[in-house]
């Protein structure tokens, strides 16, 4: 348990992070491909 502790404080924070920064980018990927699929009706008009 004693050298868990640091290694949970040394990796914890990019981990966290990274998990972020995970879901701010699907959330901006789903906006690209619901853009792409509205594409073919758009084009159209």
């Amino acid at each position: 348990m004693e050298t868990l502790m640091p290694f949970i404080q040394e990796v914890g924070f990019p981990i966290a992070v990274t998990f972020y920064l995970l879901y701010r980018i699907e959330i901006k990927l789903d906006g690209v491909i619901q853009s792409i699929q509205n594409l073919p009706e758009r084009m159209r008009n």
